[in-house]
């Protein structure tokens, strides 16, 4: 088992490891949790960030440690090569190498690269800054857009009412991550800062690969004021639409109980981008059955494992 991480708001470092300024939306919370991680692991940190909004944020906000832009497809690919090339040189111990991508370069058009990385065992922290859809190229659908949700090509109408795709349906990356037998995996969120640096610490316990997926609501693509998206994460893991749970070493632990939820309807109604559902009564049941079975889902795989 890994060694147990606790942190607490006065241990955190205040070192800055990106420069100030930057390109980023008014309120963007991939650079406040992309902040969070960099001082999690300190300065001795590679880091490879695949082509997405980041990568614009760094033309100006240029990290204080190794940086790598890479393609959308082959981050994952590109760390590969990292690693390798720091263990022949006898550089590998003590440098974290750190993969950060978006939902699209994640679950869609790299995973075949994460896929095959962590089959070989390569030793590298992925984290993935979660916005439900291509918000860098104008906000189409990706593999974790859910349902009802309105992108640019998803958008509401007459026959179609934004993503079609059922609930069930939506590519789950912790599930898909975990099942290729990671150390340790981890859900995360920007509104919850402190469980984002323990898990991220617990990662670089890790020699191979580790995985973590941070929700992270965009202001510009969902229609959130800029004042109000650390707020709406919140909102998504008070009413359990986002559960924060890690799996290490198979074994299943939620981080973050909820004691009175929310219903979704509070966590839908910050964002336009669900505004033609908030008076359709049967499709916010629809939502908060959704919610409710994979909350239900999940507490199940924790207090019943599955045997080995």
């Amino acid at each position: 088992m890994l060694e147990p991480v606790r942190v607490r708001l006065r241990d955190l470092p205040t070192d800055e490891l990106i420069s100030p300024g930057n390109l980023a939306c008014a309120g963007c919370p991939e650079t406040l949790g992309f902040r969070h991680v960099l001082r999690a692991l300190g300065p001795d940190t590679i880091v490879i960030n695949q082509t997405g909004c980041l990568a614009v944020v760094m033309q100006m906000a240029v990290p204080r440690v190794a940086h790598f832009h890479v393609l959308f497809e082959n981050a994952a690919a590109v760390a590969s090569g990292v690693d390798a090339a720091l263990a022949a040189m006898g550089r590998r111990e003590g440098v974290n190498l750190l993969v950060v991508a978006g939902d699209g370069g994640t679950a869609d058009i790299g995973l075949s690269s994460l896929s095959g990385a962590i089959e070989r065992g390569q030793d590298f922290i992925y984290v993935c800054f979660d916005n439900e859809s291509y918000m860098n190229t104008g906000g189409q659908r990706s593999g974790t857009t859910p349902w009802g949700a309105r992108t640019t090509t998803t958008p509401v109408g007459r026959a179609e009412r934004g993503e079609p795709r059922l609930p069930a349906l939506r590519k789950n990356m912790v599930d898909i991550i975990a099942a290729h037998g990671v150390r340790y995996v981890a859900s995360a969120s920007v509104a919850y800062p402190l469980d984002l640096v323990a898990k991220v610490r617990k990662a670089a316990q890790v020699r191979g690969p580790s995985y973590i997926h941070v929700h992270s609501p965009c202001p510009t693509g969902w229609g959130i004021e800029t004042g109000q998206v650390v707020e709406t994460a919140r909102r998504a893991v008070q009413c359990g639409a986002v559960v924060l749970f890690e799996v290490e070493d198979g074994a299943w632990r939620i981080t973050k109980k909820v004691r009175k939820k929310l219903g979704v309807r509070d966590y839908l109604e910050l964002q336009a981008r669900y505004r033609h559902l908030l008076d359709d009564e049967e499709a916010l049941a629809r939502l908060q059955a959704a919610v409710d079975e994979g909350w239900a889902n999940l507490v199940a795989r924790v207090e019943n494992p599955p045997r080995a």
